[in-house]
This record gives structure tokens, sequence and C-alpha cells, in this order.
């Protein structure tokens, strides 16, 4: 299992800290593990409906990749935050 690696210590556990829809990853090949963290991420404050379930574990390599944006991002905003929220269109 991976999650919780694309935001700040302090949002993994407190989501509320920043405003909106924002979402949270998980990445796994378990589907009763996946959705034993998707209940600690409720506990956590993530509502199921903002944890996007990537698929298998090989999925993690892109997630792990944000790293270098993540940086940036702290850098030009010059906090620790934030995360991303996504639309889709039709």
């Amino acid at each position: 299992m991976k999650t919780l690696n694309t935001v700040n210590c302090e949002v993994m556990v407190a989501p509320s800290l920043v405003p909106g829809e924002h979402q949270i990853f998980v990445c796994g090949e378990d589907a009763g593990a996946k959705e034993q963290v998707t209940g600690m991420l409720g506990e956590f404050g993530w509502p199921a409906h903002r944890v996007l379930d990537l698929g298998g574990i090989a999925s993690s390599r892109g997630v792990e990749m944000f790293l270098p944006l993540w940086l940036d991002l702290m850098r030009t905003l010059g906090k620790t935050h934030f995360n991303l929220e996504f639309h889709t269109g039709n």
C-alpha cells in the first residue's frame, strides 16, 4: 500500500488545513488493505469520495515522482499546507 506521500505531514492527518475538495491517492494490490487504509484516511478526515484509487502498487512510482514538483510548489508558494484538487470535464 502507498498513500499520504503527496502532502505535508500535518495535512496528512488534518486535510481541513487546506480548503476545498482536494484528494489523496492510494495504490496497492490488496482490496482488503485498500479498504482498511481508506477507513484510516477517513479517521484522519479524508472522506472516501476524496480518496483516489490509482490501482496497483506499480502506480506508486508515479506518485513518488510528485516529490520534485511538491518541492518546487513549496518554494514558490512559501507554504507547506497545499494539495491538488482534480476536476474532470465531459
